[in-house]
């Protein structure tokens, strides 16, 4: 899967996640900052790339991510191991 790809669905569980457009949420966008998410929806999110990707995040790991960048990278190294 390409990065694109990748960022493209990260984009769409944020949008479902945080009820936002999915056109607003730009590559920097912190989830907190920018685009309003609370600690409960930090753990939504987590789950939310879990069930897109079918994956398995480790929680620890999962929290530190902040950006949609960061999210986008975890997610493409996390799939590049399989």
């Amino acid at each position: 899967m390409d990065n694109n790809e990748v960022q493209n669905r990260v984009k769409k569980a944020i949008a479902q996640v945080l009820k936002v457009n999915q056109e607003n949420i730009s590559d920097e966008a912190n989830f907190i900052f920018d685009l309003g998410a609370d600690s409960l929806q930090s753990v939504e999110l987590v789950a939310a790339f879990e069930e897109e990707f079918q994956i398995e995040m480790e929680e620890d790991k999962a929290l530190e991510i902040q950006t949609v960048s960061d999210a986008v990278k975890f997610i493409s190294q996390y799939l590049n191991k399989s």
